[in-house]
């Protein structure tokens, strides 16, 4: 009875490598998007930079498209969960500095290596058929997530006429923001914009606070 312990516990191993694997592939995939672009990221040049062979790469994503819509999904998961992780240590409830900690939070959803990664992506897509629908799908899904999480982070009522439009804007203006930083360090007027937005976010959002 007591060798079969062994073998039965030798799958967990297995399956936490396996795991980890694919998380070094995701991960090196955005890396190498943000960096090198749709044209220079193949599978052999995530491989490498995971530090796996490329038929391991392979193993877990059957197509360089799979491993890339992945590897974005997974990081804008990520990112999305230390945004919401926000909402256990921002300053009292009404107050435009909260409102402030929250925009400026959401902007940082667009103005990272994923983002950059994402972008990648995105103009691939528009010239690549086989990438055209996945990647339209996959961003309807972050916008969503990110509509949500921002309007739970904002306790904002979207019964209330021209609010839901009022958040949808301000994702709008936080991924404007994010191509601005592109080319340049736009860190000292993207502080500005957030501010001025904070103030117009907590005027919508409380106009009797």
């Amino acid at each position: 009875m007591g060798a079969l312990t062994p073998a039965r516990g030798s799958k967990q191993p297995q399956q936490e490598r396996s795991r980890a694997t694919r998380l070094k592939l995701l991960e090196a995939a955005v890396s190498c998007l943000a960096e090198r672009g749709w044209s220079g990221s193949t599978v052999a040049v995530v491989a490498e930079r995971a530090g796996v062979s490329r038929g391991a790469a392979q193993h877990h994503f059957r197509t360089r498209e799979d491993l890339f819509t992945a590897a974005v999904e997974h990081v804008a998961e990520k990112r999305q969960g230390a945004v919401k992780a926000v909402a256990h240590n921002l300053p009292p409830a009404g107050s435009v500095a909260r409102t402030w900690v929250i925009v400026e939070e959401l902007v940082g959803l667009y103005t990272g290596p994923l983002f950059r990664a994402a972008l990648h992506l995105w103009v691939a897509a528009s010239d690549e058929d086989q990438l055209r629908d996945r990647v339209t799908a996959l961003e309807a899904r972050v916008g969503r997530e990110a509509h949500r999480t921002a309007v739970a982070l904002l306790d904002a009522d979207e019964a209330v006429a021209g609010v839901r439009e009022t958040v949808q804007g301000l994702l709008d203006m936080a991924r404007g923001l994010g191509l601005a930083n592109l080319l340049t360090d736009d860190s000292a007027r993207r502080e500005r914009v957030v501010e001025q937005w904070a103030k117009i976010i907590d005027a919508i959002l409380c106009p009797d606070g």
